[in-house]
């Protein structure tokens, strides 16, 4: 028994052993395997700068990898030849950061709202917003639309039909269901109205449902072009980057023109290859949301997990 008793504690040591091993096994595949995806998601970027950055005519040969081959930034130059591009860019900046503010005041009080219980109206109207997620009028009853409410040409038409957007609501709803409602009585108890308990109360606990609905209020500003086409198209002074780069990127495989101008920006272009031209576009058009996406990285998981799934 005592021989047993003494082999007992170097069996648990190899038992203890063998797991740490497997442990370790265990956490280099994990390792590598995220390691692939990695690589996985950054090479497609990389490839798209490689090629944004590498010489025109080179870039035809093909097999550019993660390293331009003849680096060069006539591809950029040229893009940024074109006056429009600095309006556009203003246009833009203005648009994403007005209709971002805009979409989180609005789609916040209105969820606020939804989420009381003493809001009689609250079940007809999440019924109309979810209603709202599957049917639309249409591109001609919309267009009609603006046009009779004097919004063509105009700055408004960017941000006034974006004000409310039904899956943001539900999104900052679901999260404000989630909290405590202890706090907003006890607000009451001191005093405060409705608006100083969504402003001071709610508001503040909200920060990661704001900061997810926030990025997606700020990337469909930011991508949006259709709209500038449609409504303001005719108004050099109210275009977007995203209509500029779009026009440059159909001259690229559009030959015949008729105007003077689209016949100078062909000519131009014509002197790189429509793929660098591309590739150009994209980074132009990605980096500014890379740069602020690391500021709601953190909130952003957070809202879509405490927010999204309860609805």
């Amino acid at each position: 028994m005592e021989a047993v008793k003494g082999n007992e504690p170097a069996g648990k040591f190899t038992k203890l052993k063998a797991k740490s091993a497997q442990d370790l096994v265990l956490e280099v595949f994990v390792y590598v395997f995220m390691f692939g995806v990695t690589v996985l998601t950054i090479y497609p970027f990389l490839n798209v700068l490689a090629i944004s950055f590498n010489d025109s005519v080179d870039t035809i040969r093909g097999g550019i990898t993660i390293w331009p081959r003849e680096f060069t930034l006539r591809n950029y130059d040229l893009i940024f030849t074109f006056g429009g591009l600095i309006t556009g860019f203003k246009i833009s900046v203005l648009r994403t950061v007005i209709g971002t503010v805009a979409g989180l005041i609005s789609g916040s009080m209105l969820a606020f709202t939804l989420s009381r219980n003493d809001f009689k109206a609250r079940r007809f109207i999440s019924a109309f917003l979810a209603i709202t997620m599957y049917v639309s009028g249409g591109l001609i009853p919309g267009f009609i639309l603006m046009k009779d409410l004097h919004l063509i040409n105009t700055f408004a038409v960017y941000i006034l039909p974006g004000l409310v957007s039904a899956f943001n609501v539900f999104v900052i709803r679901s999260f404000i269901d989630g909290l405590p409602f202890a706090l907003q009585e006890s607000a009451k108890l001191d005093g405060a109205n409705d608006f100083t308990i969504y402003w001071r109360v709610i508001l503040p606990l909200c920060k990661p449902a704001l900061a997810t609905v926030a990025l997606f209020l700020a990337v469909g500003q930011w991508n949006s072009w259709f709209d500038t086409y449609l409504f303001n198209g005719s108004n050099e002074s109210l275009t977007t980057l995203q209509y500029e780069l779009m026009k440059i990127l159909q001259s690229t495989t559009t030959s015949a023109t008729n105007s003077q101008d689209a016949a100078n920006m062909a000519q131009r272009l014509s002197q790189v290859s429509p793929e660098s031209v591309k590739m150009a576009i994209t980074i132009i058009v990605t980096v500014p949301i890379l740069v602020v996406y690391p500021f709601l990285q953190r909130y952003f998981v957070k809202g879509m997990t405490l927010g999204a799934v309860k609805s």
